[in-house]
């Protein structure tokens, strides 16, 4: 049953950061072609859009790279700091 429980995690941690670094990209893509269309404004928007989608991609994949950084250094045993009068 923990191995099951443990693909699911698995699983739903992929789905997860699949969506959180392809979406931005996509969705800011379509934004900005609608605003390009409704607001008749110039190529040039489109390329904004593309580069923050982008920007929001790397920066959601670097919360979930420090996430699993995070998670690995948990699994290690930590050891208590040694005893010290002398540290004021």
């Amino acid at each position: 049953m923990k191995n099951l429980y443990q693909i699911a995690r698995h699983l739903v941690w992929l789905t997860q950061f699949g969506l959180s670094v392809a979406l931005p990209p996509v969705l800011l893509l379509l934004g900005a072609v609608w605003l390009k269309n409704h607001f008749a404004l110039g190529s040039w928007i489109v390329l904004v859009g593309l580069l923050l989608g982008l920007f929001a991609s790397i920066g959601s994949l670097h919360n979930n790279l420090k996430s699993i950084d995070r998670e690995g250094k948990e699994d290690t045993p930590r050891t208590p700091p040694p005893i010290s009068f002398n540290n004021h």
